[in-house]
C-alpha cells in the first residue's frame, strides 16, 4: 500500500498523470480498463486510487469499481475525476466513499493539491485508528498462580491459530484482557480488535452496529464487522445478543460476507471471532434465548478464565500492577502495600473479580494523602474494628453458637481462607499459621476440609459428605 492506481480509458491521460506523479516522487501503476483495475486492487491495495466514472470497454463503470474498492478496501482514498462531470455524478461518487471528485480537464495543480490531502487525511486516520488501539484496554497478563498459568497456557495455544475460542467465566475476571492477549499475541496483531457489547447495544439497533447501513441521503456507514475486516471482533457476552442477530451471525461465521441494512451488495470480511460469556450457553439453548448451531461455531475452543476467588496468590502482583498504572496513567501516588494489608486483600470477598479489585485499588490511591504504604486500615472492612483493637467482631450467627461449635466454625473458615489463600498450598499454610504440616492434614480432616483441583489449581471447601 505504496503507490498510486490510475485508472482511465484514455492512455495519454493516464501516462500523463503518472510522469507528473513519478516527477513528484510517486510511485503509480497503470490500468485502462475495470477488469486491470480491479485485478490490480485485489493483487495488493493501492495508497490512493484516481478512477475515472467512464470506461469504454469495460464491465464495470467507475462508480460500480469504487463501491467495490471502498467494500474491500475503506482506507484506500478514491480521487474521482471525468469529463462529463455533473453535480449528480459528483454527489453520487461521494456518497460512496470518494474522497473528493475533479472534472476534467483539470489543472495539474488542484489535482496534486487534493491528491496529497487525501493521502495526509487516509495517513491521519490509520494513525488515529492505531493510537485507539494502543489506547485501548490492556492485553497484559498479570499473575504467577498455577490457575493463572493453566490459562496463559491455554491462551498460547491458540494465539497462532484462527480458531475460534469462546471464553467463559464470572463478570470482571478478565475475559475481554484474555481475548486481547490472543489478539496482541497473534498474526493479525497489527489489525483491528473491536468489540461488540451484546449487552450494551438495543436489540433494534444490534444489526445496524454490527453490519452496517446504506442510505441515499448519508451513502455507506460501515458496521463493527466491517471495521474489523482483517482483525479480530469480539462478542462481549454473546448469550445477550439478539435471537434474530444470531442467526445472522451464524450466516457471517459460514459465509464470511453480509449486506448492510438497506443495502443490496455483499460485503466481504476476514474475520476472527472470538466471544465470551458469564453464563451457561447450554441452559440458554434449553431455555430457547440461544442457537445452538451458532454455539458450536463459536465453541470450538473453549478457555474458562478462572475467577479471582480461585488465584488468590495474584492479588498482591494485581494490585502492584494497578497502583503502577495509576501512577502512570493518572499521577496518582507509587504506594507499596504493606503485608497486612495483602493478607487482608488476599482474604476479602471479590464478586467483582479483577475489576473489583482494580476499583478498590484506585479508590484507595485517590483517597490516600500520601506515599506511604497502604495499610490493612484503609481497606473495606477493617475501618469497623480499628477502634478496638484485638478485638474479632462476632456475627450474629457465631455469636449464638456454644463455644466448642463456634471454636470449629471459626477453625473451618479461618483455614479454608488461608488454603486458598496460598493456592492449596499445605506447606505454605502451615508455615503460616504456625503448625506441623502433619497437624495441619489431622485438623483438617476433623474440620471436613477437603482439596481438589479446580481452574488449574487447588481449591479448600467443606466436605460434602461431611
Amino acid at each position: 500500500m505504496s503507490d498510486i492506481l490510475i485508472v482511465d480509458d484514455e492512455r495519454d491521460i493516464r501516462e500523463l498523470i503518472s510522469d507528473i506523479l513519478e516527477d513528484e516522487g510517486f510511485a503509480t501503476r497503470l490500468a485502462g480498463n475495470s477488469d486491470d483495475a480491479m485485478a490490480a486492487v485485489n493483487a495488493e491495495a493501492p495508497a490512493l486510487m484516481i478512477l475515472d466514472i467512464w470506461l469504454k470497454d469495460s464491465k464495470m463503470d467507475g462508480i460500480d469499481i469504487l463501491k467495490s474498492v471502498k467494500r474491500d478496501n475503506p482506507d484506500v482514498p478514491v480521487v474521482i475525476i471525468s469529463g462529463h462531470g455533473n453535480v449528480e455524478i459528483a454527489v453520487a461518487a461521494i456518497k460512496q466513499g470518494a474522497y473528493d471528485f475533479i472534472e476534467k480537464p483539470f489543472n495539474i495543480d488542484q489535482l496534486m493539491v487534493v491528491i496529497r490531502r487525501a493521502m495526509e487525511t487516509s495517513r491521519l486516520r490509520r494513525e488515529n485508528v492505531s493510537l485507539k488501539r494502543k489506547d485501548g484496554s490492556p492485553s497484559e497478563m498479570v499473575g504467577n498462580s498455577t490457575a493463572f498459568k493453566t490459562l496463559v497456557s491455554q491462551l498460547d495455544k491458540v494465539t497462532k491459530s484462527n480458531g475460534r475460542v469462546m471464553l467463559t467465566g464470572p463478570a470482571g475476571a478478565g475475559k475481554e484482557v484474555a481475548a486481547r492477549y490472543i489478539h496482541a499475541n497473534s498474526n493479525r496483531a497489527s489489525a483491528p480488535f473491536v468489540t461488540v457489547n451484546c449487552a450494551g447495544v438495543a436489540p433494534e439497533r444490534m444489526e445496524e452496529v454490527l453490519f452496517g447501513r446504506e442510505t441515499p441521503e448519508r451513502g455507506i456507514e460501515q458496521g463493527l464487522l466491517e471495521q474489523g475486516h482483517g482483525g479480530v471482533v469480539y462478542f462481549d457476552e454473546v448469550a445477550d445478543m439478539p435471537l434474530g442477530t444470531q442467526s445472522k451471525i451464524l450466516r457471517v461465521l459460514v459465509d464470511q460476507q453480509f449486506t448492510r441494512v438497506g443495502g443490496n451488495d455483499k460485503v466481504r470480511v476476514d474475520l476472527r471471532v472470538i466471544s465470551s460469556t458469564n453464563k451457561d450457553l447450554e441452559v440458554e439453548i434449553a431455555a430457547d434465548t440461544f442457537r445452538e448451531e451458532l454455539y458450536h461455531r463459536l465453541n470450538v475452543v473453549p478457555i474458562a478464565v478462572p475467577s479471582l476467588s480461585e488465584r488468590r496468590e495474584d492479588i498482591p502482583l494485581l494490585a502492584a500492577h494497578f497502583i503502577e498504572k495509576f501512577n502512570s496513567g493518572q499521577g496518582l501516588p507509587l504506594r507499596e502495600i504493606t503485608d497486612d494489608a495483602q493478607a487482608l486483600m488476599q482474604t476479602m470477598l471479590w464478586p467483582g473479580n479483577v475489576r473489583q479489585l482494580k476499583n478498590l485499588v484506585e479508590r484507595v490511591l485517590i483517597l490516600g494523602e500520601d506515599s506511604s504504604p497502604i495499610e490493612a486500615r484503609e481497606l473495606p472492612g477493617e475501618e469497623d474494628h480499628s477502634e478496638e483493637e484485638g478485638r474479632v467482631v462476632l456475627s450474629g450467627a457465631m455469636a449464638s453458637l456454644p463455644l466448642r461449635e463456634a471454636r470449629e466454625a471459626f477453625e473451618r473458615e479461618y483455614l479454608l481462607t488461608q488454603i486458598n489463600r496460598f493456592g492449596g498450598n499445605i506447606s505454605r499454610t502451615a508455615n503460616f499459621v504456625g503448625m506441623e504440616r502433619s497437624a495441619l492434614h489431622r485438623k483438617l480432616k476433623s474440620l471436613g476440609v477437603v482439596t481438589s483441583a479446580k481452574s488449574g489449581t487447588r481449591v479448600a471447601h467443606v466436605d460434602d459428605e461431611e
